[in-house]
């Protein structure tokens, strides 16, 4: 396994905070930081505007934009 991982940016709105993940430990940190400082709730996310480009990218590698 390679240690060059792509970062996540992910935010939690309510706590006022940001942070980078490791890809490979993101849903953890996520469902983590929920659990802990949110009851679960589903507060803290992958940052919206990585998950809007992620999801442009495969639409277009896939060719659902043609």
């Amino acid at each position: 396994m390679t240690t060059d991982q792509p970062e996540i940016p992910v935010v939690c709105e309510a706590c006022g905070t940001r942070t980078s993940v490791a890809f490979e430990d993101v849903e953890d940190a996520v469902a983590r930081h929920n659990e802990q400082l949110h009851d679960g709730e589903p507060v803290a996310e992958v940052d919206p505007d990585v998950l809007e480009e992620l999801a442009d990218r495969l639409a277009k590698d896939i060719g659902l934009l043609e």
